[in-house]
């Protein structure tokens, strides 16, 4: 059994259509992905669209789920409740339709202290550049925004979609869970849509990232709402730090009602992209379900592109 899973020489491809797919199952309207709008894009480097950052991270999410299968963690994973599903990725560039991709995980880490965590190193390749990176861990705990208290709000049934949750920073979008639409992501996200669901047997176990990738759409209407204008000024992602709880993630049925919760923080000269002056604009998200059991909690950072372009001409 190898002590690391390397697909330098097992490339995954996304077309044209994959994006299609999974823009249309989430909802994400970002001209980017748009295979005739990303042209509105004032000065657009990427000269096509691009692939979407949450099905790099659901290709993640199942290239990691063969690894913990071949190498039989997952009996230590249920053996020590580690229920905690964690990723931290930094986007580093983008992915282009029909340009090979390389994804490469490294031997599993565990450590003891102060608790028990499985970790792995994740890298993934396009074009001879790095795409991203990041790490996946699976803890008794969540990693990201565990201190955030959410039971306290009120019904969030009774709040209008699409408004600010009263006496609260959160901006509410309600969706709702549709096994077509997750079968069309993981297979927009290269994952094989038969090892989550299958009719003759009853097998339908919802992916780990899914519900994670509605909260992109959030933002878009968010922001939508706010009147930003997504041709002047697009904003691109720099990183997600996303914990998912495994046990609500096995109850998920379809047409279940998730409430998502959006908090913009302030802009602060203290929170910057790596090495640069770029103000991150962060977002925390938390994804909801009956009685706001707590289903993922996320922290989106995404600067201007304008930003970014300005910075790199500089160098």
């Amino acid at each position: 059994m190898p002590s690391e899973i390397n697909m330098k020489n097992q490339p995954f491809i996304f077309d044209q259509i994959h994006i299609e797919v999974a823009r249309n199952a989430t909802d994400d309207f970002n001209l980017f992905h748009d295979k005739h709008k990303w042209l509105q894009i004032t000065h657009n480097p990427f000269k096509g669209p691009i692939v979407l950052g949450f099905q790099l991270n659901t290709l993640i999410e199942y290239q990691m789920r063969l690894y913990r299968e071949a190498h039989h963690e997952n009996r230590t994973i249920a053996e020590n409740n580690l229920r905690f599903s964690n990723y931290q990725i930094t986007f580093v560039n983008a992915v282009r339709p029909r340009t090979p991709v390389y994804l490469e995980i490294k031997k599993t880490l565990i450590k003891t202290i102060p608790n028990l965590t499985l970790g792995n190193r994740i890298a993934m390749k396009a074009d001879g550049k790095t795409v991203l990176l990041g790490f996946k861990k699976e803890t008794q705990t969540p990693q990201f925004l565990a201190d955030t208290k959410l039971n306290n709000l009120p019904d969030l049934n009774e709040i209008p979609d699409r408004t600010i949750v009263p006496d609260t920073d959160y901006f509410l979008k309600r969706k709702y869970m549709n096994n077509g639409s997750v079968k069309n992501f993981l297979s927009g996200s290269l994952a094989e849509q038969s090892d989550y669901f299958d009719e003759l047997t009853q097998l339908a176990h919802y992916p780990e990232i899914f519900p994670c990738s509605l909260a992109s759409g959030a933002l878009l209407e968010k922001a939508q709402l706010e009147n930003h204008d997504f041709k002047l000024n697009p904003m691109v992602y720099t990183s997600h730090e996303i914990s998912v709880d495994r046990l609500y993630v096995s109850r998920l049925r379809n047409n279940d009602n998730l409430h998502i919760l959006v908090k913009q923080l302030p802009e602060s000269p203290k929170n910057t992209l790596n090495q640069t002056n770029i103000q991150l604009r962060t977002y925390h998200c938390y994804g909801l379900l009956e009685n706001n059991e707590v289903l993922f909690r996320m922290t989106m950072n995404l600067v201007p592109l304008e930003e970014i372009l300005k910075n790199l001409r500089q160098k």
